[in-house]
């Protein structure tokens, strides 16, 4: 009976080889994350707490009506940036130093002072959305958070080299997949999610064509491009044997192609994933508000007869 074979049991033994190749997977996937660095980060800091606070808006209002705009975008912001890339790779110096190369103060200036007030009211709503956020988890004051955050950053940005902040900023990035976890507790519907992604629905109404240009001006924000050119800059100078590709042209399909793919990569997260139910920032910020802030059913009242004197 000891020597006879178990019918109808299986053997939970995982087989020798199966655990090495789960680890070499695991690290291959490291080693490609690893390799990413400006589109992804940029890509991810476009789903900032202000972009964040106007897709839930939006899909409160509108629901999933608006997901086509993500796949509309999606292109234009890869392409976009990929530009943006191509310049700081190419010449060595970000946006604003082509910019004071190639034309005059009177053109400089005006750009910079813009971008640097459109920078400084974002930080401000960020750095504020921040503070808020902490303040429902743990209580206090919204601004003392606030300013504590304004403080870190700014000596994280001085303080710590560029190679070490950057990787941090990348492995940050990793955060977003809450908004997918979130996609699925509120257990998003499919049918409405495809129809709202690839069937533009349009209406001709104040509302709407403002929610539709605030979409496209929260996603597609100036400050990305300087950011991505100055990030591939840095990236260019850490690299000990990358060169600006005008020095260097011999370099152009190695820096190109790894340029690209983190580029058109770390786009994902703010456009094309928001189409599929399991998207990371947007899609869900889009759905989920629709969900979770449209107010309850009214219960109807029920009429309770007093008894006559």
């Amino acid at each position: 009976m000891a020597n006879e074979p178990l019918i109808g049991r299986t053997s939970s033994t995982v087989s020798p080889s199966a655990a090495p190749q789960r680890f070499i997977l695991i690290s291959k996937l490291f080693r490609g994350i690893g390799k990413l660095g400006p589109g992804i980060v940029t890509g991810a800091s476009d789903d900032d707490p202000s972009g964040i606070a106007t897709y839930s808006q939006i899909g409160a209002q509108f629901g999933f009506a608006m997901l086509w705009t993500m796949l509309l975008t999606y292109p234009l912001m890869a392409g976009i940036q990929e530009i943006s890339a191509w310049i700081g790779r190419v010449t060595g110096v970000g946006l604003a130093g082509n910019i004071r190369r190639h034309y005059s103060p009177m053109v400089l200036y005006p750009l910079v002072a813009l971008l640097m007030i459109a920078n400084i009211i974002n930080l401000g709503a960020d750095i504020g959305a921040m503070g808020s956020a902490l303040k429902l988890l743990l209580g206090g004051s919204a601004l003392f958070y606030s300013i504590e955050f304004g403080i870190i950053s700014v000596i994280a940005a001085i303080f710590v080299p560029y190679r070490r902040y950057a990787q941090l900023l990348k492995w940050a990035t990793l955060v977003l997949f809450v908004y997918v976890a979130t996609a699925l507790v509120v257990h998003v519907p499919l049918k409405p999610v495809l129809k709202g992604t690839f069937i533009p629905t349009i209406y001709f109404s104040n509302s709407y064509l403002t929610a539709l240009m605030a979409v496209f001006g929260t996603t597609i924000s100036p400050y990305l491009f300087f950011w991505q050119a100055s990030q591939e800059v840095e990236e260019q100078k850490a690299a000990p044997d990358e060169k600006p590709l005008k020095f260097a042209p011999e370099q152009a399909s190695a820096q190109l192609a790894t340029m690209r793919a983190d580029t058109y990569l770390g786009w994902h997260f703010p456009t094309l994933l928001p189409s599929s139910s399991s998207s990371i920032p947007r899609p869900c910020c889009i759905p989920t508000a629709s969900l979770t802030f449209r107010p309850a059913p009214r219960r109807p009242r029920r009429c309770v007869r007093l008894p006559e004197n």
